[in-house]
């Protein structure tokens, strides 16, 4: 299995719309066992992310208004994914491609006043 990254919708009642995601775009946030391999380890812990660790063992949904800073975390894994990668023992080609589009779903959500969930 694998970690999907979706804009969504919520609706008043709390359910949600998933959008779809655009052609050319690819909706993979990594395998499942990057929820505690990658986006719940250590070090991406100790960098200080705070959104992407809560994949280890959930779901997670950023809010529209925490949207820009989910994207400050982005640029500080960004920043530091020579460290991720060899913590992790991963080429950093493979963390990137799916932090490219954990970022893309981000920005669309941000245009339109969604959410970002991954699940």
């Amino acid at each position: 299995m694998s970690l999907n990254v979706d804009v969504v919708l919520r609706g008043p009642n709390g359910e949600f719309d998933v959008l779809d995601t655009p052609d050319g775009c690819d909706d993979s946030a990594g395998f499942e066992s990057w929820r505690e391999k990658v986006w719940g380890s250590d070090v991406v812990r100790s960098l200080g992310a705070r959104y992407l660790p809560l994949l280890d063992g959930d779901w997670m949904e950023v809010p529209t208004e925490e949207l820009p800073l989910f994207l400050e975390e982005i640029a500080l894994l960004r920043a530091r994914m020579d460290v991720i990668c060899a913590a992790v023992e991963l080429h950093p080609s493979h963390v990137v491609s799916r932090l490219d589009n954990i970022e893309a779903a981000t920005l669309r959500a941000q245009q339109i006043g969604a959410r970002v969930l991954i699940w």
